[in-house]
């Protein structure tokens, strides 16, 4: 019996709802019938999705009413806890500076403010600093303020950045004018951040988002001091997006059409921006490919014959596929990431037995070796490299336990120097936590790996309480790094564990191939296993874990409460995709068709059907469900808020528990949350608040 069912907590919080009459919002049921195949699905919450209806807002505003008196007994803990998890953070901090050109580059915050300021140092870091950029004037008076994109023009005399000031992600360009400090009069409106300079320091390109699905579908071209913009490629395969780079030597620019499982590369040489495009290797079925330059060649990253990817190079005059020679060969148990091509060597990310390697590559012969890293659970990437003609590599190391380090690294030599580690304010000392890697054996069979962080001193007595965490889509491989927020959680004795699930890469393309489309449910089976195997092994038990996850992990978590909810006393999840048929079926809701490559097209009666099968929202059944807090954004461009209201308000009608159901949502914010280094901790605090709520755990 699940530790009498309920926690002294939960009573306390109930017993105070029930003390305020406060009765959970629950919206009117509007049956909405929808048919496909043969098929009829009744959606009585359909309405929901209309986003200018004031009863929507009301509804959603009485749950945001509703989980501030619920979570009342416990806002001073959520208090603490920001304010723990604040002051962690240096308030005066500097990033790394980097070397582009003659200027090192940063940003700094100052303290007590919320958003970086944009600087740099002519010569050497000893030089008087420049202000480029300062993020909290504009975001005065905001309620959302994001800047993204800030580029600088290859002479160094502009740049480029995005403000986005409602959460959608359509930002509006401005132009600096770095020797005066002044903005210039042009401005690029409803686009993305995505901004490439030509060499001329004169000309830009851009991305442009469909006003309906946010697809970003269009390049344009646009040169200062001109007026208008021009069209140079429009995408009009709705399952593809387009995105634009320059490469590390400044020889070329690239034009990337991308989706799921396939790539079409176009190219430019950057001092010739008025040419067009020219296509690199014509767009072909599962073949990702994606391309940069190495002066005197092209290098490509290609899954062509290689399920794992492989690092090829072709001349420049010849970019036919049967030109193309191999540079990293494919291999069976290694993943190929990515790779930057300096003058005289090739850094290559892989992944190797679920570890980040960096292996260094000589150009000329051929030669390589492994960068070797001390911990068995860690994860390392290049980073900030802005120069082709160098030696010098920077990347990044962190692990459970050690925070973020940055590192230069000769490519010739082999010498380490550390430049810089994060650091953490409160007391964190490092000796006091450990991590580990352990195998969870999946019921097919297949081992899934597990990273956990814990103080030292643990015991496998089933009384730890321990947060479970997964993603598990699009082949997105979840790092075993450092956060230093879950410390807050750690210091009160939880164990933090990240679920290597399948629909991710840790272990190769085949990883995520077995947890996507009709391969789909091994992600939230391999989530349910790892939590019997934490269990099972004593690290927890079911009256003290909890499992966390968002957006597409927020699937993983309406499917695994479905299937497996005696297993977990608390779930949440951020900006959950949960009702998966009636959005995928929706081609005009935001990046829908470009999805149908991950999940598959409903619309076709396979998928349609293996989709029912764990689609959250359909498969809501009368049964107990756990303690659940779920959080949205009005403006979220990518999972509509509609899908968690849509949900909650279908668990409420049909659950037979008295565990809570919170539905918390956000309405300035979109898919990433709030802004502001500082104010975004306020929703961690919830979270952490609502499982130490659980624990009972007030101090």
């Amino acid at each position: 019996m699940k530790f009498l069912i309920v926690l002294s907590a939960v009573l306390a919080l109930l017993a105070a709802c029930s003390n305020d009459n406060i009765e959970p919002p629950m919206p009117e049921k509007i049956p909405e019938k929808l048919e496909i195949h043969g098929d009829v699905r009744i959606d009585n919450y359909f309405w929901l999705n209309e986003r200018d209806n004031p009863a929507v807002i009301a509804y959603l505003d009485e749950e945001n009413a509703y989980v501030d008196k619920v979570m009342a007994p416990y806002e001073g803990l959520q208090n603490t806890l920001f304010d723990e998890m604040k002051a962690r953070i240096k308030q005066d901090d500097q990033s790394v500076p980097y070397k582009d050109g003659d200027y090192y580059y940063y940003y700094r915050y100052e303290e007590g403010r919320e958003y970086p300021i944009y600087c740099r140092r002519k010569g050497s870091l000893d030089a008087a600093e420049e202000i480029l950029l300062d993020v909290n004037v504009g975001a005065e008076g905001e309620e959302f303020y994001s800047v993204r994109g800030f580029a600088v023009s290859p002479d160094h005399g502009k740049a480029t950045y995005g403000v986005d000031t409602q959460g959608r992600r359509f930002y509006t360009v401005h132009f600096l004018d770095l020797e005066t400090g002044q903005l210039l009069p042009r401005r690029i409106e409803n686009v993305t951040a995505d901004v490439e300079w030509a060499n001329d320091s004169e000309t830009v390109f851009f991305t442009r988002q469909d006003p309906e699905t946010l697809r970003s579908y269009q390049v344009y071209r646009h040169r200062l001091g001109e007026p208008g913009d021009q069209l140079v490629y429009q995408e009009d395969d709705e399952t593809n997006s387009v995105f634009i780079e320059r490469s590390l030597t400044g020889k070329f620019l690239f034009l990337t059409s991308a989706e799921t499982l396939s790539t079409e590369v176009r190219y430019l040489p950057a001092d010739k921006p008025l040419r067009d495009f020219r296509i690199f290797l014509p767009r072909q079925r599962e073949h990702e490919y994606y391309v940069t330059d190495g002066e005197d060649r092209f290098y490509i990253l290609s899954n062509d014959g290689a399920t794992n990817f492989q690092v090829l190079e072709t001349p420049l005059e010849d970019t036919s596929r049967d030109s193309w020679q191999t540079v990293v060969p494919h291999r069976e148990n290694v993943l190929v990431e990515g790779f930057d091509v300096f003058k005289d060597h090739i850094v290559v990310e892989v992944l190797q037995d679920g570890l980040i390697q960096l292996e260094v590559v000589d150009r000329k012969t051929g030669e390589s070796y492994q960068i070797e890293f001390d911990e068995s659970v860690y994860t390392a990437y290049a980073d900030d490299n802005y120069e082709y003609d160098t030696t010098w590599l920077r990347y990044v190391y962190e692990s459970m336990t050690t925070p973020e380090s940055t590192y230069d690294f000769n490519l010739q030599t082999r010498e380490h120097k550390l430049i810089d580690e994060a650091e953490v304010l409160g007391g964190f000392e490092r000796s006091n936590y450990q991590t580990e890697r352990v195998f969870a054996t999946a019921t097919d069979g297949t081992s899934v790996p597990v990273s956990m962080v814990y103080r030292k001193g643990m015991e496998k007595n089933g009384r730890n309480p321990l947060l479970q965490y997964g993603y598990g889509s699009y082949g997105a491989t979840i790092d075993p790094d450092f956060d230093p927020d879950v410390l807050s959680l750690l210091d009160r004795g939880f164990i933090f564990a990240i679920a290597h699930i399948r629909g991710g890469s840790l272990l190769g393309r085949e990883w995520y191939y077995d947890g996507r489309q009709l391969n789909k449910k091994n992600t939230f089976t391999d989530f349910i296993d790892v939590s019997r195997f934490l269990i099972g092994q004593g690290y927890t038990s079911p009256e003290h874990l909890y499992a966390n996850g968002g957006s597409a992990g927020g699937l993983l978590m309406g499917a695994v409460v479905n299937m497996a909810p005696e297993l977990y006393q608390g779930v949440a999840t951020r900006v959950p995709f949960v009702d998966v048929i009636t959005t995928m079926l929706d081609a005009s809701i935001p990046l829908t068709a470009g999805e149908w490559n991950e999940w598959g097209n409903p619309a076709e009666k396979e998928f349609y059907d293996y989709m029912k099968s764990y689609s959250p929202y359909d498969n809501v059944t009368e049964q107990d469900y756990p303690n659940m807090l779920v959080t949205t954004g009005l403006h979220d461009s990518q999972v509509q808020y509609w899908e968690p209201a849509k949900w909650v308000a279908k668990l409420r009608e049909l659950k037979t528990d008295d565990n809570l159901l919170l539905l918390k949502t956000d309405m300035q914010a979109g898919h990433s949350g709030k802004t502001g280094r500082f104010q975004s901790l306020e929703d961690t605090a919830l979270y952490y608040a609502f499982f130490l709520a659980l624990e009972d755990i007030r101090e």
